[in-house]
C-alpha cells in the first residue's frame, strides 16, 4: 500500500513541476509578443531611457548604461538592428 501512495506522490510531483513549466514557457513566448509588437513596448523592453531619434521604421535611443541602440522595423514587429530573426539571410 505505501508503494502505491509513493508512486502517486511522485506521479503528483512531475504533473505540478510539468504544468509549471509549461505555464513558464507559455508566459515567456506571450512576454516576447508583447514587447515586439511596438516601438514603445521595446523600447522598455530594451533599457531605454532617452530616445534620440524615431521615424516609422527605425528609432534610436540610449540604455541606461549609455549604450546608443537602433531599434527597427522588421515584418511588422521591432528588433534591434543586427538581432532580426532571419538571421543572415535578411541581406
Amino acid at each position: 500500500m505505501k508503494k502505491k501512495l509513493f508512486s502517486k506522490k511522485i506521479v503528483g510531483v512531475v504533473l505540478v513541476a510539468g504544468a509549471l513549466v509549461l505555464a513558464m514557457g507559455i508566459y515567456q513566448v506571450w512576454y516576447l509578443a508583447k514587447a515586439h509588437s511596438t516601438f514603445e513596448n521595446y523600447f522598455a523592453f530594451r533599457g531605454c531611457t532617452q530616445l534620440l531619434e524615431k521615424t516609422a521604421n527605425y528609432g534610436t535611443c540610449k540604455t541606461a548604461s549609455g549604450e546608443t541602440v537602433k531599434i527597427v522595423l522588421f515584418e511588422g514587429k521591432w528588433y534591434l538592428e543586427g538581432d532580426l530573426p532571419c538571421g543572415f539571410l535578411c541581406f
